[in-house]
């Protein structure tokens, strides 16, 4: 007869609770600079932060567990944010199309990239890379290099601001139906039985009749979504777009997915373990701030987090191998 121990470390992954727990450890190291850290505002505008980063990170993780890298996430997330504002200046027609034409536009470079992996067979980390400088150059010609002058709709402010049930912020509500779809999705389905399965051995996968292909588009489409949708939030936050609104995001992302226990080399994560990741890398990046930490030292820190996981993660791999 199992306990509710072994129970809850069958289903809560270990890495998840370890993540919260220090979690928990940095605010209570952080009360000692202020005593708002351990406060309910506190800890909802926390919330409201790391909504933005934690729908980015959803899409990053799909590519990741796939054994994939998404580098185009900086400037798909500068693409949602544009194209949606930029459509509300088509009146009331432009108001209503802002955020799905935002996640269309997104969506579209995902498929690009999934496009470029699965039939052209470059490497991921290549390939969105390249993509980035592409949306980097269309945003430039776009603008003329200048700060755009649309603004975000009134639904794009309510989405990422507004509070509308029991004070949580708008934003968390969205991150959190994001999160369900992707527990249903990785849990309950067979395209999320095949992401895991592609990133243990996608050669395998292809051979025991799993459409590869088609599974690493839909993972960068869903990214490139992903990535324009935290676009559109910024840009209602901030109640317009900007240049380079996304440059904050990726390595903030890929540290928060790989500190939530998703192996970087694919085939292994969970993800209430990207949201661990996500909420220890936003309260951490506000002790960095109240420390007055300048950006390079912060910088530094997530890129000694990834090299880290990701020899942790390869050594792994190689004994169980």
């Amino acid at each position: 007869m199992t306990t509710i121990a072994e129970r809850l470390r069958r289903t809560v992954d270990p890495a998840a609770l370890v993540v919260f727990a220090c979690t928990a450890l940095l605010l209570f190291v952080g009360s000692f600079y202020s005593a708002n850290f351990l406060s309910l505002p506190y800890l909802l505008q926390q919330l409201q932060v790391a909504a933005f980063l934690g729908i980015i990170a959803s899409g990053v993780m799909l590519v990741i567990l796939l054994g994939h890298i998404d580098l185009s996430i900086p400037w798909v997330v500068t693409i949602g944010g544009m194209m949606s504002t930029a459509m509300s200046g088509y009146g009331t027609v432009g108001e209503v199309l802002a955020i799905p034409f935002g996640l269309l536009c997104g969506m579209l470079f995902g498929i690009v990239n999934g496009v470029g992996v699965a039939y052209l067979r470059v490497p991921s980390m290549i390939f969105t890379l390249g993509t980035n400088a592409v949306a980097q150059g269309l945003m430039v010609v776009h603008t003329g290099g200048f700060a755009p002058q649309d603004h975000a709709t009134d639904a794009m402010h309510f989405l990422a601001v507004q509070r509308s049930l029991a004070g949580i912020p708008n934003a968390v509500l969205v991150w959190a139906v994001v999160g369900a779809v992707l527990l249903f999705l990785l849990g309950r389905t067979t395209l999320g039985r095949s992401i895991y399965a592609i990133g243990n051995r996608e050669r395998a996968s292809y051979l025991s009749g799993i459409d590869t292909r088609r599974v690493i588009v839909v993972c960068f489409a869903l990214s490139g979504m992903l990535a324009a949708m935290g676009g559109v939030l910024l840009a209602g936050y901030s109640t317009k777009a900007y240049q380079a609104m996304g440059d904050a995001y990726l390595l903030p992302a890929i540290a928060a997915v790989v500190l939530g226990g998703t192996n970087i080399l694919g085939g292994r994560g969970s993800y209430l373990g990207t949201v661990a990741g996500v909420i220890l890398i936003t309260v951490l990046q506000s002790i960095l701030s109240v420390m007055q930490m300048e950006e390079a030292y912060r910088q530094m820190i997530y890129g000694a987090v990834i090299i880290g996981m990701l020899l942790f993660y390869g050594r792994a791999r190689k004994l169980s191998g």
